[in-house]
């Protein structure tokens, strides 16, 4: 394993000082070393502490439960080795970070990138999940009879494909519903859409589903097409777009911000390492231009980028509801041979400062997605758009 793989160009979203890094200096027992002396081992060990930080509180904890605890089951066999408590202590500070992408590897974990259940960001459309109805913000719990917490991505990704034209049985966890939902998928070859355009009620209408290496040219050639169209309304679908390239997002809103204008900060730990990326300044169009864009839950990393500069800078009005929230970078960190720990090392900033982590992006007119309106061929979400478009 590399001692680290670090993400920026890829900001995706279709799935987590240091205490008690070094063992050697984890003694713990009835020998005449000080707390504070072992506090003081432990920090010299290439790890910065805070000044005034006190761990008295930590180290009498641990002495407590090594002279004291007795487990509750008597029928159990497994013993909590020093080691395991280790890990448990980092895991513990991790968690208290309140981070859901900062997460500690202990040894078995950390063979696989990611743990947990898997969520669904957002189906592509016309994909065969798009086609069962699995909606973004979806639980995994099971890929047919085999539960997922603790698979990893490559190990659900190879249950889950399969010869086309078979199913596959999902259990699915979904907010707003008590019992898990069964839902199955018939397998088949998957084209992965970029774009679509529409006009509809005087309003040109673009649906982006990806930002891909291909995206920016063909998002250049819709942008043609609504100019040849002679419309001045235009609507940029982004709902259940779950990102891609930062550098899309980058050269799509060129086309509405002049040169230099803030896209969207990199915003590290020092401001030294802050990177800031900025209009190409293509901006191609005029006051009269009248543009909204939809968003929703699915609307992931490089669709709020691209959505909340152009919002940002006065040039769309957003529509639909809450986006998803992913604006952080991630690095993945050996700490010893056999545990890692995935770290978000930076973080996505608007060109006002908003971090899109902080939950995404609020829209300027909130329009819940009706369900049963949708199955009757009503968008009431892009109705909206267009009525504020036209008023």
């Amino acid at each position: 394993m590399n001692n680290f793989f670090k993400y920026r160009a890829y900001v995706f979203g279709v799935v987590i000082v240091l205490l008690a890094v070094f063992y050697s200096g984890f003694y713990a027992g009835k020998n005449e070393q000080s707390d504070k002396d072992k506090i003081v081992a432990l920090s010299n060990k290439d790890s910065e502490v805070s000044a005034g930080v006190d761990f008295d509180a930590f180290w009498k904890a641990w002495q407590v439960i090594n002279e004291k605890y007795v487990s509750t089951n008597s029928t159990t066999t497994r013993e909590v080795t020093d080691q395991a408590r280790v890990y448990g202590a980092i895991e513990g500070m991790v968690e208290s970070l309140d981070d859901p992408y900062t997460i500690f590897f202990p040894p078995v974990e950390s063979k696989s990138f990611s743990e947990g259940v898997l969520t669904v960001i957002a189906p592509l459309k016309d994909t065969p999940a798009y086609r069962a109805g699995i909606k973004s913000g979806d639980k995994i719990i099971k890929i047919d009879d085999t539960f997922t917490d603790g698979l990893s991505t490559t190990e659900s990704i190879k249950l889950i494909k399969g010869k086309r034209g078979t199913k596959v049985k999902l259990t699915i966890g979904r907010e707003g519903h008590d019992e898990p939902l069964i839902i199955d998928v018939v397998r088949d070859i998957i084209n992965i859409p970029t774009i679509d355009t529409e006009v509809k009620s005087e309003v040109f209408i673009i649906r982006l589903y990806n930002f891909s290496a291909t995206s920016p040219d063909v998002f250049r050639e819709a942008l043609r097409k609504f100019v040849e169209s002679g419309k001045y309304k235009l609507i940029i679908d982004l709902r259940g777009n779950p990102g891609g390239y930062l550098e899309a997002a980058v050269d799509m809103a060129s086309w509405f911000l002049p040169a230099g204008k803030i896209i969207v900060k990199e915003d590290f730990k020092s401001e030294e390492d802050a990177k800031l990326f900025r209009s190409h300044g293509y901006n191609i169009f005029n006051d009269q231009l009248r543009l909204a864009i939809l968003i929703d839950g699915g609307s992931a990393s490089a669709s709020e980028i691209l959505a909340g500069a152009l919002h940002e800078h006065g040039v769309a009005t957003l529509v639909g509801s809450q986006s998803y929230g992913k604006g952080s970078v991630q690095e993945l960190v050996e700490i010893t041979p056999d545990t890692s720990l995935k770290v978000t090392i930076a973080r996505w900033l608007t060109p006002n400062g908003l971090s899109i982590s902080s939950g995404g992006l609020t829209p300027d007119v909130e329009v819940k997605f009706d369900e049963k309106e949708f199955a009757k061929g009503v968008d009431v979400q892009l109705n909206k758009a267009i009525e504020i478009l036209n008023q």
